[in-house]
C-alpha cells in the first residue's frame, strides 16, 4: 500500500507540500515518559505487539526567493535505516519528492531541525560501501550545538547520533548561532529542551505565520498538556517552557503547526477550549493535494484549505 504525500498549505504567498517518509514505529513508554500509561494510552494509537506507537515523519518542501527548501528528511534508504519504519516498497521521500515532479538535484536547502536518525536519515544515500549527500547540490542547515552533540554523541545518544548520516554532508554546512534567515520568510529558530540545539523552522509570509515543530512533541497531548513531556526530551524542564511558549504564541495568532510525527498530514493550530484548555484541531490541505505532476513550487492560485475537527 502506498504512502500518502503530496498535501498542499499555503501561509500568505509561500505554498508547501508536506512530503512523507512513511511510518515510524518507536517504544511508546519512552514516548511519554513519566507520565503514567493508565493516563497517555487513552489518547495514543493501538500498539503493536512490541509496543511501540506509530509516529509520521512528515516533512515539508517549499520554495521561498527563488530557494527549493527541503524541511527535514525523515528516515532514510540506507541498510538498518527502515529496520523500525515501513518498508521502502510503500514510498519513501524520494518517492514522494518524484511524485511532485522534484528531483534530490533541485534541493537548494535542506534544514535539519536536529540530528536524530528518524529525522536526518534521508541526508546520505548508499551506493554500495560509498555514502554520499542524497541532495547533492543542497546546503544543509543545522544548529552549531546540536551538530557538536550529534559529532561527539555520549552513552545516550550514540545509538541516534549516526556517522553515516552526518559524514558525508560535512562539508556542505550551514552552522547557525541562535535564529538563522534561510530567506526572509523562512526562518531557522532555536526551541531547546529535546536537545540543546533542537530548533524549528518558522515561515512568515505577509500577516500569516506557520511553525513546523521538529520533535517538539511526537503525540498531539503533548502540546496540549504541558507537563507531558517525552522520555527522549534531554532537557525536559527546558522542553516544557518552550513548547508552552511558543504553544500560547500559536493561540494567540492563529498560526499554522506542522507537526513532524503527527498522523500524516501533521498540520493544524492549536486553540483553547471554553474552559482554557490547549487543544489541537487538524487543518485540511488545499484541494488540489492530489494533483500529479503539478509544480507545487510555482502555484499560488488556490484558495486556503479549510479547518477541520
Amino acid at each position: 500500500m502506498a504512502i500518502p504525500s503530496g498535501a498542499r498549505y499555503r501561509i500568505g504567498g509561500v505554498e508547501f507540500a508536506v512530503v512523507n517518509d512513511g511510518t515510524y514505529m518507536y517504544d511508546a513508554g519512552a514516548i511519554f515518559g513519566v507520565v503514567p500509561r493508565v493516563m497517555w494510552e487513552r489518547v495514543a494509537p493501538p500498539l503493536d505487539d512490541r509496543y511501540r506507537i506509530p509516529l509520521g515523519l512528515n516533512c515539508l518542501l517549499l520554495r521561498s526567493r527563488g530557494k527549493t527548501i527541503l524541511i527535514e528528511t525523515g528516515v532514510g534508504g540506507k541498510p538498518g535505516d527502515r529496520d523500525a519504519a515501513t518498508p521502502a516498497e510503500q514510498g519513501t521521500l524520494l518517492t514522494s519528492l518524484a511524485a511532485l515532479g522534484v528531483t534530490p538535484e533541485e534541493i537548494d536547502v535542506v534544514v535539519n531541525t536536529h540530528l536524530h536518525a528518524d529525522h536526518c536519515g534521508w541526508n546520505t544515500s548508499a551506493d554500495g560501501e560509498l555514502l554520499t549527500p542524497t541532495f547533492p547540490n543542497a546546503t544543509y542547515v543545522i544548529n552549531s550545538a546540536e551538530w557538536q552533540d550529534a559529532t561527539h554523541p555520549n552513552e545516550r545518544t550514540r545509538a541516534t547520533y549516526l556517522a553515516r548520516n552526518l559524514d558525508p554532508i560535512a562539508d556542505r554546512l550551514t552552522l547557525a548561532d541562535g535564529e538563522l534567515a534561510i530567506t526572509d520568510e523562512v526562518i531557522f529558530a532555536p526551541a531547546p529542551g529535546h536537545t540543546e540545539g533542537h530548533s524549528t523552522v518558522v515561515v512568515r509570509s505577509g500577516q500569516e505565520w506557520g511553525v513546523y515543530l521538529g520533535d517538539m512533541a511526537q503525540h498531539r497531548a503533548q502540546l496540549e498538556r504541558t507537563p507531558w513531556v517525552s522520555g527522549l526530551d534531554v532537557l525536559p524542564l527546558v522542553s516544557m517552557e518552550t513548547k508552552k511558549r511558543l504553544m500560547d504564541e500559536c493561540i494567540e495568532a492563529g498560526a499554522l503547526v506542522m507537526f513532524c510525527h503527527g498522523p500524516y498530514p501533521g498540520v493544524g493550530r492549536m486553540t483553547r477550549t471554553p474552559e482554557g484548555f490547549r487543544k489541537w484541531e487538524d487543518v485540511a490541505p488545499l484541494a488540489h493535494e492530489h494533483a500529479e505532476g503539478d509544480d507545487h513550487a510555482h502555484s499560488h492560485s488556490h484558495p486556503h484549505g479549510q479547518e477541520h475537527a
